[in-house]
């Protein structure tokens, strides 16, 4: 995947040295910018912005800020090179959540593997949930198979949401990505609340949630995670559809369907000591006991009790 780096210079002299710096990177990809025309260019979302400020017309403060409160760029990275060595302007600068402030003159090495280093970095972060902040499946799979390793005891939590798709019909998407993060936030209240230490949630996908916990004793904080949920998922919810209990979505043929509300459904799987060698062996009881939870009809959880 090529990544866009946009060179804001208004003489476009940085232009060829970065050109000539990266000949051999055919992963990136150098576009000047003018200052005048970064309202269009923030419009493509580049994956990095570096300012020439000394080849610009304007106070790189506010064009760090402009772009930061661009609802669509409030994270790409921003590097700033400038032979202003003014402490205060260079804090100032960084002020704007701005990475990297590189002094003129620019030592070309250190600049490439900044650019390259910026650039391994936010493909691991790309691994994270952009809308939970959860670790994603790479991170899932090391924990599993740390735990499996260690030979200690452990419980594997898979949590899903039921009848989600019938919320985002009625609701739309950006509804449906609130109660996401929702079910997030109160899974991570309610599992550190309980466990203090070593334990872990992940974001699988969607509405599919993990946590691992030290333990084989889980009742206590899966009752906590569906009582804290069905407290609050109320308020993704509007009064009529919380007094009749259900919400109505029309199917492919037009005809009316009553789904109960938004609950949450628990699989768990007690991981003894040396019960599992593999992280498959876990995902497929747990896939069989979260489905037993599911079948359940409001929020529930449902435990793999059974022994080596």
């Amino acid at each position: 995947m090529t990544q866009e780096i946009y060179i804001i210079d208004d003489d476009e002299s940085s232009l060829p040295i970065f050109k000539e710096l990266f000949k051999d990177d055919k992963e990136f990809k150098f576009i000047g910018v003018k200052t005048e025309e970064i309202d269009v260019a923030l419009k493509n979302i580049p994956f990095l912005i570096i300012i020439n400020e000394d080849a610009i017309d304007r106070d790189v403060v506010e064009v760090c800020k402009k772009i930061r409160t661009d609802e669509d760029n409030k994270i790409t990275p921003i590097i700033v090179v400038s032979s202003n060595s003014d402490r205060k302007h260079r804090l100032d600068v960084l002020e704007e959540s701005v990475e990297y402030y590189i002094k003129k003159p620019v030592d070309t090495d250190y600049l490439y593997y900044t650019i390259k280093n910026l650039n391994r970095l936010l493909n691991i972060n790309r691994r994270i949930s952009a809308l939970t902040g959860l670790p994603g499946n790479v991170q899932i799979h090391a924990e599993l198979k740390k735990r499996i390793a260690n030979k200690g005891e452990f419980s594997v939590l898979y949590l899903d949401l039921d009848n989600f798709k019938a919320y985002n019909d009625v609701y739309g998407f950006l509804k449906g990505d609130e109660i996401i993060e929702f079910t997030a936030k109160t899974t991570l209240k309610c599992i550190h609340e309980e466990f203090l230490e070593n334990s872990f949630v992940g974001h699988i996908g969607g509405d599919d949630f993990i946590a691992i916990v030290p333990s084989i004793e889980v009742d206590k904080v899966c009752q906590s995670i569906i009582a804290t949920f069905d407290k609050d998922v109320k308020k993704f919810f509007t009064d009529d559809d919380i007094e009749r209990g259900y919400i109505e979505v029309a199917n492919r043929k037009g005809i009316i369907e009553q789904f109960a509300l938004t609950s949450i459904s628990i699989g768990v799987v007690i991981a003894e000591k040396g019960r599992f060698s593999n992280i498959l062996e876990i995902g497929e009881i747990g896939a069989q006991v979260k489905h037993l939870a599911k079948s359940i009809q409001g929020s529930s959880y449902a435990i793999d009790r059974r022994q080596l």
